[in-house]
């Protein structure tokens, strides 16, 4: 059963990781897929190719989100390209971590950008086409770090907490137009960035999760299918952890 079958999706920084899994399941349930990429070029580019293989409509299209002109040039190009924007996953983001009192105030600014900024420009310009059609969804990706702090993440927890209440309020204001919001929240999950960790800092970590096991980056875009389809179209304004129970 494809779940997103017609529906036009846009996944930011899907070049790797989570991002990149969720634009595969996507496409596995029929949607047409954009994505953006901005370091990863080659990257980006395989994925485009791969995505194809479903036999659904996918280009990948480089392009900062942080940039406000550049998110608005983003969406305008993915409506003349595909027609229409059903979904966005605004899944892109960085960490600069370091404890406050030697952060900088560039690492503050950059993560803040890149994490929250992001997440307005985009949603922005894309809910202008979504009240036109009078539906729409709106993935955003936060974490279990915006939910109760790490420490040497103050800048990372504060731009995920953010998300949190963006998207209430976003919730709240485009609900009348049949537009829904939500937020998952990754607990521990395997991608790259993980794999480079100390195994026994991983262990510990894992230990504290009821599930005992880290995530896999198809337990998050399973979640995000299901956000983005029909099986939930009364849900909006959630936050949904997906932490194993952390």
């Amino acid at each position: 059963m494809k779940l997103l079958e017609g529906k036009t999706a846009l996944i930011t920084g899907a070049s790797k990781g989570i991002g990149r899994k969720i634009a595969e399941k996507f496409a596995e349930h029929g949607a047409n897929v954009a994505f953006t990429y901005l370091s990863s070029v080659e990257k980006g580019q395989a994925l485009e190719q791969e995505l194809q293989a479903y036999g659904t409509q996918v280009k990948g299209y480089r392009s900062d989100a942080s940039k406000f002109d550049e998110a608005d040039k983003l969406i305008n190009d993915i409506v003349a390209d595909m027609g229409k924007l059903d979904i966005v996953v605004n899944n892109a983001g960085i960490t600069k971590d370091g404890l406050l009192m030697r952060m900088t105030e560039d690492q503050w600014d950059e993560v803040i950008d890149v994490n929250l900024k992001s997440i307005f420009n985009i949603t922005k310009a894309a809910s202008r086409i979504m009240m036109k059609a009078r539906q729409g969804v709106f993935i955003n990706m936060s974490s279990v770090v915006g939910v109760k702090g790490n420490p040497g993440q103050s800048n990372y927890a504060a731009s995920k907490a953010g998300i949190i209440g963006f998207t209430k309020s976003v919730a709240k204001e485009l609900g009348s137009r049949n537009i829904r919001a939500n937020v998952v929240a990754p607990g521990f999950i395997k991608t790259e960035m993980t794999e480079i960790l100390d195994p026994k800092v991983v262990e510990g970590w894992t230990n504290d999760i009821p599930l005992k096991r880290a995530g896999e980056t198809d337990d998050v875009a399973n979640t995000c299918v299901f956000l983005a389809s029909d099986m939930s179209a009364y849900i909006t304004g959630q936050v949904l952890g997906v932490d194993g129970g952390m």
